[in-house]
């Protein structure tokens, strides 16, 4: 049975819901957007059920859809939407049209229930880390682009999965 996730902004302007099958904050994404829209360690997205998500202050979010490529010939904006709080700018989730079924909450904007910690933590694109970021201590598997399984499938590996 998924799991309900409720997150909210930092000041409180924007909360919400949504069930989850893969709850579990097991990868920390390092990458140049997730860094600078996240905060200099990066960002761990959740998974979740996107027609489950309700939302309260919807008035006050805001949606980024980064540059890729920047100031090269192959400039483009990606398809996913970071949605934020427009009154404190916290991060709260992302989401894709090209995989509308599914929603990815930030785990920093997650207040309930108190979320597990994993065994191992994966790190994703590396390749995009500068060297001052220094990277939790603890058990982790470092990855220069990404890691070898879905957030489902690391999930139901694990056996940490919720149908």
């Amino acid at each position: 049975m998924p799991i309900e996730l409720k997150g909210s902004c930092h000041c409180g302007a924007v909360k919400f819901s949504v069930e989850s099958s893969t709850p579990v904050p097991y990868q920390l994404c390092v990458c140049s957007i997730c860094r600078k829209v996240g905060g200099v360690g990066g960002s761990i997205n959740l998974g979740a059920h996107s027609k489950t998500l309700k939302v309260e202050g919807k008035e006050n979010l805001g949606i980024y859809k980064a540059v890729l490529d920047r100031d090269t010939p192959q400039e483009h904006t990606a398809s996913s939407e970071r949605n934020f709080c427009k009154k404190c700018s916290s991060m709260l989730w992302l989401y894709d049209e090209t995989w509308p079924e599914l929603l990815h909450p930030f785990a920093s904007a997650i207040d309930s229930p108190e979320l597990d910690s994993p065994e191992s933590l994966i790190v994703v694109k590396a390749n995009s880390k500068p060297a001052y970021v220094r990277l939790p201590e603890g058990k982790k598997e470092v990855y220069e682009d990404y890691g070898p399984d879905s957030i489902e499938g690391w999930h139901k590996k694990h056996k940490l999965y919720m149908p």
